[in-house]
């Protein structure tokens, strides 16, 4: 047998570094979710209120969305490689150290913003990263693949740290947290890739091989040039603002507000949270079922459904709520959770054509913005529960929003925008 056939039998070196990708996404989504269960354990053994623990969930959640086109800029930098096996380590500092916090500045410092940068730097802007580098042929499929890691983390992390808090202590639960970060290090730096050339192959799928990318010397320089440059384009908006309705109608309506509403009507609080926590376990399906349709579908095409249906669905949900979980109300988790995140796969995919290189820092800042709107709702949705004495208002005003971001998805221009014509606009300025 030559050697050309031996190594055609082997597994595409692009599949062991998705592999390391997945697993790093696992941990980092259980990792940033992890402190939501710890509230309570705190709040008892510190005094500490509730308002000043979840300052640091929300400094999380802020640093989650904003630091991602700076990692992006980052890896292009340091390569992927040096940036993830650092988050990990910020992150399992952060964790870790909280056994030995004694003020709460010490739980905003570490929580928020070591947790928060750790896992923002391993966010859905390496998921655009590690697809445009090292896939050609199915970049769509990995993109879902990948993306649904996020759901997996939470799905095996959340009740295994609830169950050591409550057993155990937050103490254990933290150190962990923190154990499992480290011990993804050593796999991050043996399998993680930059880009095929450093293991003498080309993309898989690909026919030529891509150059290198070129590292750059400014990292927080290059992420706001990139803005600057997409901002000059119709269609960097219209993907930031569609997806900021994406975190609106997601994160920061129905999974901040959807067990507070099921209570209104009588629900447990534990029934609500365990049919949040089957939202998840569709969301899985649905991303990867999503990143398969990218690679055959126009992803114009994809959004403007998956906002639509989303739209749809929560104009009926207010008619939904009662005080047990009726068959309407079990289709709307099925419908809900499968159209969670499937909007993500098509979105780095339109970043990609659109801006070429520049894509997976383009999708940070697209991102950003879906955490923006993520955050804008919350507040609102919380505020009209205050002043009407129920979420009605949201949920319909949600789903007109989700209707407006399907119409702005339908004027995306072609997805067959190719990097050159960036190129030619930069050089024309």
């Amino acid at each position: 047998m030559t050697q050309t056939e031996i190594r055609s039998r082997r597994p595409h070196w692009a599949w062991f570094v998705a592999g390391v990708a997945f697993v790093a996404l696992v941990g980092a989504a259980g990792f940033r979710a992890a402190p939501s269960v710890l509230i309570t354990p705190l709040h008892h053994e510190f005094g500490w209120s509730t308002g000043t623990i979840s300052a640091a969930v929300s400094i999380n959640l802020v640093l989650y969305g904003l630091i991602s086109p700076f990692a992006a800029a980052l890896m292009e930098k340091l390569g992927m490689r040096r940036v993830v096996a650092g988050a990990l380590v910020l992150v399992a500092a952060g964790s870790g150290l909280t056994v030995f916090m004694t003020a709460s500045w010490q739980l905003l410092l570490l929580w928020g913003v070591f947790v928060g940068v750790g896992t923002g730097s391993m966010a859905l802007t390496f998921v655009a990263t590690v697809t445009s580098r090292w896939f050609v042929k199915h970049q769509g499929l990995v993109s879902g693949v990948l993306t649904a890691a996020g759901a997996a983390g939470q799905l095996v992390f959340l009740p295994v740290v609830a169950h050591l808090a409550e057993s155990n202590g937050w103490r254990t639960a933290s150190l962990v947290v923190s154990g499992a970060a480290l011990a993804v290090v050593p796999l991050v730096l043996i399998a993680l890739r930059d880009h095929p050339s450093d293991v003498g192959t080309t993309a898989y799928g690909a026919t030529t091989e891509a150059p290198a990318p070129v590292l750059s010397g400014r990292t927080a320089g290059r992420a706001l040039q990139v803005l600057r440059d997409a901002a000059r384009n119709r269609t960097f908006w219209l993907l930031a603002g569609g997806f900021a309705i994406c975190g609106a109608s997601t994160n920061g309506l129905i999974g901040t507000h959807f067990v507070p509403a099921a209570h209104d009507h009588g629900m447990p609080a534990t029934t609500a949270a365990g049919l949040l926590a089957l939202v998840g376990l569709f969301d899985v399906i649905g991303t990867i079922a999503s990143g398969y349709f990218t690679d055959k579908v126009d992803p114009r095409y994809l959004l403007a459904a998956y906002y639509s249906l989303r739209g749809a669905s929560l104009l009926v949900l207010p008619h939904l709520f009662a005080a047990t979980t009726e068959p309407p109300m079990w289709a709307f988790i099925v419908f809900y959770g499968l159209d969670w995140v499937a909007t993500v796969p098509p979105t780095v995919a339109l970043c990609r054509r659109a801006f070429g290189a520049d894509g997976p820092i383009v999708f940070g800042w697209v991102f950003a913005s879906h955490q923006v709107g993520a955050a804008i709702a919350a507040f609102a949705a919380g505020l009209t529960r205050d002043h009407q004495g129920s979420y009605d208002l949201a949920w319909y005003v949600a789903g007109g929003l989700c209707a407006f971001a399907a119409v702005m998805s339908l004027r995306i221009t072609s997805p067959r925008i190719t990097s050159q014509r960036l190129d030619k606009a930069r050089i024309a300025t």
